[in-house]
């Protein structure tokens, strides 16, 4: 979290939680309207060229150099080639210069891309297109690491979920509309070519005016000297990303996400024709039922993640990607030989229902893997070379779709299925997320959280945003139950370092989730003198850090649901390491399956009956303001405590 820490700019992290209702109201402030509209035209003008070209040449021209069969290959590599020659070029650029004048200068090439584009249209010239495509696909490539360099300066820790979600739904639904608007216009007789041209050309036009409102937005290292050898720096990003590892991790989580989606979205005009026995209209109902699920999820995350950058939310994406790729599967492979049918036979059939079903799940689900883990590289990246690094994951993403299409390409080859593709793409996702959560535990850390905040309890927070964004501080709550420190994990934007009493490490689940937290086991130290200064040096260490650590100053979970003394420990953490004191009271938790609440022969038993409160038993965690180190003695800090206990 130190880059985190060091770079998120202040009037950011100073931003109310309360200064809009959601996501969708970003879209009346001039810090984000323009720009997704911006991004938007882009994206939708990059698929309506892209499309209306490979009908153009598919169906109406006849290019012996250039077979129909081949021209969706050739245009496509084209368009993705400037992702691997100048990504990292495009990154430095990005991070060198101030970003609204990046963007206005990608969106002036735009239209000028546009007007030859316009001409090649009209002309029929397909050597014209294939470089603008080629073009279009650098216009991309530099539009790229300004797209996600640009939210985390102008959006807060709060919105930047929403806002990512945004740009993620609107950029599907560009997509959807790109090629939905370019094959109808295209296809009208006689001025089809004609409304293309006019077409992008106007689109184009519209996202430079868009771009005009985009407010300043500095440059991160102005001073960067710009090395133009695109593979040695690109070997450089890759490096740089490489020393976060949780970015790192991020990027090839991001990268696998693209190779799955490209499996689905390339194979659905020939899963339309051969499996589902449907004429075009059903491969583009595909698309459009795929881009909805991904807009659906990318909107939800913010919901879900209660404002906050959530990375919980990616296994639960995983596992719906899996689960529903692999039903695909199970509702399309036997599905019998007809004649080719019309979109309103085809959804007459109730088997094809399951399909699409599955298709619009696995997408949503798709969103929510996606939208946090694009939230965590921008959050997580030093701002001085964030967009550097998303340059890195432009340019995985590239080779990993890449790797996607011949992978695909290759089990074709092998009498492999369409709807076996799906099923070893979705065992292939399971293992591979598996993967990366045990290399990256915190993933699975705030899974475990955000499910226990959200399925076995129902958990309000009050007074978050006093919850340090930046900067070293000690967390002090009472001790209730023995998943304190997991309703503390789900609270949090950002990962904490827990001292815990060394026994609670002995208990079964519990135990291995802490240790994967990293948290610090303290013994008394009349019991392991040895233990006990270890974990007050490990303590310091992480406030010396810049990362957040929690403490419960009781020394153990309450016996009689009662506030109990404080013991000196966290007084000794401060004099080794000042820090700011944030107190915290969980409330309502006493009594529920956690916490000792029953008495069996005098003695306090480990949990209380399964269902003494009910399943979803509201729980609440209330926030109080930070305390300067210099403030907090023991029994003021109890009475913070004692008084957010009585809040409601």
């Amino acid at each position: 979290m130190r880059d985190f820490d060091k770079t998120w700019p202040a009037e950011q992290q100073a931003a109310p939680a309360d200064a809009h209702p959601n996501q969708f109201a970003l879209l009346r402030q001039r810090r984000f309207a323009p720009f997704f509209w911006t991004q938007f035209s882009g994206a939708a003008n990059d698929n309506l060229f892209k499309f209306a070209f490979t009908v153009m040449v598919t169906y109406q021209l006849s290019v012996s150099w250039l077979p129909p069969a081949m021209a969706g290959l050739v245009i496509g590599a084209l368009f993705i080639l400037p992702f691997l020659l100048f990504s990292a070029t495009s990154g430095q650029l990005t991070d060198k210069l101030e970003k609204t004048r990046m963007i206005r200068f990608v969106k002036n090439l735009e239209i000028a891309i546009m007007l030859v584009a316009a001409w090649g249209f009209i002309m029929a010239n397909v050597p014209a297109l294939l470089l603008c495509t080629f073009m279009m696909g650098l216009h991309s490539t530099l539009f790229g690491p300004v797209k996600f360099a640009y939210l985390p300066q102008v959006l807060n820790e709060r919105e930047l979920t929403g806002g990512t979600g945004m740009v993620e739904m609107g950029t599907f639904v560009a997509i959807l509309l790109g090629n939905v608007v370019g094959g109808l216009i295209v296809a009208v007789p006689e001025v089809g070519p004609q409304n293309v041209a006019f077409a992008c050309v106007a689109l184009a036009v519209v996202g430079r005016l868009a771009a005009g409102r985009i407010p300043s937005a500095p440059a991160t290292d102005p001073g960067l000297k710009i090395n133009w050898n695109p593979v040695s720096e690109t070997w450089r990003n890759l490096k740089l990303a490489h020393g976060n590892i949780v970015v790192f991790r991020s990027l090839l989580g991001i990268s696998w996400m693209w190779f799955f989606g490209a499996v689905f979205l390339s194979q659905f005009p020939s899963f339309a024709k051969e499996v589902l026995h449907g004429d075009a209209h059903v491969a583009s109902l595909l698309l459009v039922v795929f881009s909805i699920g991904i807009g659906i999820g990318s909107l939800m995350c913010e919901m879900l993640s209660r404002r906050h950058v959530e990375i919980g939310l990616v296994p639960l994406g995983a596992i719906g990607m899996s689960v529903f790729a692999i039903d695909l599967y199970f509702a399309s492979h036997k599905l019998p030989a007809a004649e080719v049918m019309g979109l309103a036979a085809f959804l007459a059939q109730a088997a094809h229902w399951r399909v699409m079903a599955d298709l619009l799940l696995l997408s949503l689900f798709a969103g929510l893997y996606s939208v946090p883990m694009y939230a965590l590289i921008q959050l997580r990246s030093p701002a001085t070379h964030r967009a550097r690094i998303i340059a890195a994951n432009n340019i995985l993403n590239a080779l990993f779709m890449i790797a996607s299409s011949l992978i695909a390409g290759a089990l074709l080859a092998m009498d492999v299925t369409i709807p076996q593709i799906f099923f070893l793409v979705g065992l292939a996702n399971a293992v591979v997320a598996l993967y990366i959560f045990l290399l990256v535990p915190e993933y699975l850390l705030r899974f475990v959280a955000w499910v226990m905040s959200h399925f076995v309890y129902r958990f309000k927070v009050t007074g978050d945003e006093n919850i340090p964004t930046t900067g070293p501080a000690i967390l002090a709550c009472n001790h209730v139950s023995f998943v304190d420190a997991v309703l503390l994990m789900a609270a949090s934007p950002r990962p904490i370092r827990f001292i815990m009493d060394h026994r609670i490490f002995k208990i079964p689940v519990l135990g291995w989730l802490f240790k994967l937290a990293k948290a610090i086991p303290i013994a008394p130290r009349a019991e392991d003198p040895a233990a006990y200064d270890a974990a007050f040096t490990a303590a310091a260490q992480v406030l010396k850090d810049g990362d957040l650590l929690a403490i419960f100053p009781e020394g153990g979970i309450t016996h009689d649901g009662t506030l109990q003394e404080f013991k000196g420990g966290i007084m000794k953490i401060l004099e080794q390491q000042p820090a700011p004191v944030v107190p915290m009271a969980l409330t309502n938790l006493w009594g529920s399956y956690f916490s000792r609440a029953e008495l069996v022969g005098g003695k306090p038993t480990a949990m209380a009956k399964l269902f003494r409160r009910g399943i979803f038993n509201t729980v609440g965690l209330n926030v109080g303001v930070p305390l300067a180190a210099r403030e907090v003695s023991l029994e003021g800090l109890r009475e913070r405590v004692g008084q957010l206990l009585e809040t409601h």
